[in-house]
């Protein structure tokens, strides 16, 4: 069983306004664990993320990073956020520098490191995420995309061994949500500790191991995805629907056409298999 890597404990926070955003958030991320957090809009997942990132300081419980309690000091908030970085929603509340080299390079230059030890970081990371061909240029004349991918390697270049992506696909083309995909895959294939919010039914079932659901600032569960999505009354608390794998999985299995017990495919690829290996009854002419 894997260990704990993060975990919160009865969290709450309230804006300043006396908005109560979170109220007992009880959850825990295993160490390598791919973990979809969903909910509708204004649930608290945002709100969420930044408490484990430090940027709030929860207003009751405790954040956990390998069973220590987060200290809320300067020093604290640093070892924090080495280890735990978060990707905004959208990139221009995360990006400052004048240039993306520059914009890069600031995390780990602010961390002290040797020169040296920043440039081969920052160079890993630009050739990992193709952002070789605009690494000289203005921050604000990038794409929407070309953005994104800058502002996952702010993260990337602290070498951390959490990465929290908050609605990574939000306002992307399909062929930048599809690069955005692909780095997410990689992150998890080294075995960094992934967690993503997303309103994408098929990709979380495609891609996590775990799905926690966020209603009312609260955590309503957390599982693997195919018994969260095969939970209609919480799918429907959470303005969520079935993926269409699952969907069509179940309709072929009420007609008699694939085994009910059979696992849940969670792919169009993984259906298609089940599909080719069934034996259909031979018709008489």
């Amino acid at each position: 069983m894997r260990a704990t890597i993060l975990e919160a404990v009865n969290l709450h926070y309230k804006y300043a306004d006396g908005t109560s955003a979170l109220s007992g958030v009880n959850l825990k991320v295993q160490r390598g664990e791919k973990l979809a957090v969903m909910g509708a809009n204004g649930s608290g997942k945002s709100t969420f993320f930044l408490c484990l990132n430090g940027v709030y300081k929860p207003s009751g419980g405790t954040v956990y990073l390998d069973g220590e309690p987060v200290q809320y000091t300067g020093k604290g908030l640093l070892a924090l956020r080495r280890r735990v970085g978060i990707v905004f929603q959208d990139p221009d509340h995360q990006l400052f520098s004048a240039d993306v080299y520059g914009e890069i390079s600031f995390g780990p230059l602010n961390l002290g490191l040797p020169e040296d030890e920043v440039r081969r970081r920052v160079e890993n990371v630009i050739g990992e995420l193709q952002i070789g061909p605009f690494q000289d240029k203005p921050v604000h004349f990038l794409s929407g995309g070309q953005k994104k991918r800058v502002s996952i390697a702010d993260i990337l270049v602290m070498e951390p061994d959490v990465v929290i992506l908050d609605e990574p696909a939000a306002a992307l083309d399909p062929k930048h949500a599809r690069l955005v995909d692909e780095i997410i895959d990689g992150l998890s294939a080294r075995g960094i500790t992934v967690i993503i919010s997303t309103h994408d039914v098929n990709r979380a079932l495609a891609w996590a191991d775990a799905v926690a659901l966020f209603d009312g600032g609260q955590v309503l569960t957390k599982d693997t995805p195919q018994v969260v999505f095969g939970n209609g009354e919480l799918l429907r608390r959470t303005n969520l629907e079935q993926p269409t794998v699952m969907k069509l999985f179940h309709s072929l299995t009420e007609r008699g056409i694939l085994d009910r017990n059979q696992p849940i495919p969670r792919s169009e690829d993984e259906l298609a298999a089940y599909i080719n290996e069934a034996t259909f009854p031979v018709m008489q002419s």
